[in-house]
């Protein structure tokens, strides 16, 4: 009995403490790998700005991406993350929101910035180089910034 209500201690310490990385790793190196807020959402920074992104990892969660939002905060967006590098390709089916994307190389240089029309679901807008990751923000977002092809996201915190 003693060993069992050990072992619910530690596990429970493990808990709390978020559990266990790989070993060598300080802190995460990409999204998926990122330590999530209460409310699912990280912080990366494109081109030194901080922004706080839903990360869409899974198939579904790609698929779904913003449709049917009715807003999307100024400094927020969806951050889609892909098994590999590819030419990556999105439409506006179901998009009400005006949005602008980025799509981004596996070391995080922006390839490719495109802005997009609420509800168009005939244009494929294909990013220029492959891409590993695509951001999507309020349309206008990346040239308020002056965010530019060549400027750097990281996802490190």
């Amino acid at each position: 009995m003693r060993i069992n209500s050990l072992c619910l201690f530690f596990m429970f310490l493990l808990l709390m403490h978020g559990g266990c990385g790989r070993a060598g790793e300080d802190e995460a190196d990409t999204p998926q790998e990122g330590r999530a807020k209460a409310d699912g959402k990280i912080t990366i920074r494109v081109d030194g700005i901080p922004v706080r992104v839903e990360v869409a990892d899974r198939p579904e969660k790609r698929r779904q991406g913003l449709m049917f939002r009715e807003a999307l905060p100024s400094d927020e967006g969806m951050l889609f993350v892909f098994e590999r590098e590819e030419h990556l390709s999105f439409w506006m089916k179901n998009t009400v929101i005006p949005l602008s994307i980025a799509f981004i190389s596996g070391d995080g240089e922006i390839v490719d910035i495109q802005d997009m029309e609420p509800l168009d679901d005939r244009t494929s807008h294909r990013s220029a180089r492959p891409a590993l990751y695509a951001l999507e923000m309020n349309r206008g977002w990346f040239e308020r910034h002056q965010v530019e092809v060549g400027d750097r996201v990281a996802f490190r915190r």
